[in-house]
């Protein structure tokens, strides 16, 4: 299981896992916090089978669709060695890796090999720091492993062995037990899908202006656009006010459309959108 805050770079990690010579046959499933789905998109061409669950977090209102998920691919087991779980960037992974030990099917034949938490190193104290409403837990955790853009030896992380059930049972003796948990219910996100062509010089200033006033309070904002005039996708992501664009590969069958999703506090709908709109050419 991959997991982290916002931005941490779980996606830059999955890619890294996908593009090695492993030898492995992996199966991703992702679980992304709005609407739509963008991360599908970012994921290299790979032979890797990908599914993907919006509309929920993976902890609580889609877990039954992971059970699901997992059951049908136990019956073409053949295809496949290993299972990768992307969490949404506000899941607790401690629901998610009770799935794999109170569903009996699953538990007789998978077996979970670690969690694995991207933190991102120039955000994480400030986010730690943060006061969290009665409920909602913040912990931080034992082993690191330090890495810039996921460059780490693949050994350290894929076929470890690292989850111990009586361990995490010793730590906390109701860790199989299905309990209420809290989100942070002032993080919402916001996603919008729109046909047109930006135009690059309406573009520029308009995430200029977004950044700059409301950067403090959107953790992540991403997204696939159409360029008047390129033939590639053109993706852009940012973390508070740290922001990348460039372009992607070529787009092929798939329609020629904006997707953005912006998570956060405080988050306009209306306004974002009509903004974006006076983008297109």
């Amino acid at each position: 299981m991959i997991t982290g805050f916002l931005g941490s770079g779980k996606t830059t990690l999955l890619n890294r896992i996908l593009t090695e010579q492993h030898g492995k046959r992996i199966v991703v499933i992702e679980n992304e916090f709005g609407e739509i789905g963008i991360d599908d998109a970012l994921v290299i061409d790979a032979d890797e089978e990908i599914f993907e669950m919006n509309n929920g977090c993976i902890c609580c209102t889609v877990r039954g669709d992971l059970i699901r998920i997992l059951g049908n691919l136990m019956r073409r087991r053949d295809r496949f060695n290993a299972v990768i779980v992307e969490t949404t960037d506000l899941a607790d992974p401690a629901p998610v890796a009770q799935t794999f030990f109170v569903d009996e099917e699953i538990n007789a034949q998978l077996a979970l090999d670690a969690i694995v938490t991207v933190v991102d190193a120039r955000r994480v104290l400030t986010h730690l720091d943060e006061e969290r409403t009665e409920g909602v837990e913040n912990e931080t955790l034992a082993r690191m492993l330090r890495a810039e853009f996921a460059a780490i030896d693949l050994d350290e992380i894929l076929g470890v062995g690292a989850f111990d059930l009586d361990r995490a049972l010793e730590l906390d003796p109701a860790f199989l037990v299905d309990s209420d948990h809290q989100h942070d219910q002032s993080v919402t996100s916001v996603a919008i899908e729109m046909a047109g062509e930006v135009d690059l010089q309406r573009l520029d200033p308009w995430l200029g202006e977004f950044l700059s006033t409301q950067a403090v309070d959107v953790f992540r904002s991403k997204g696939i656009l159409t360029i008047r005039g390129e033939e590639r996708r053109f993706v852009f992501q940012a973390v508070h006010m740290l922001f990348d664009s460039r372009p992607n590969r070529p787009w092929r069958d798939e329609p020629r459309t904006n997707r953005l999703v912006f998570i956060g506090r405080n988050l306009d709908r209306d306004a974002l959108t009509r903004s974006f709109a006076a983008c297109l050419a």
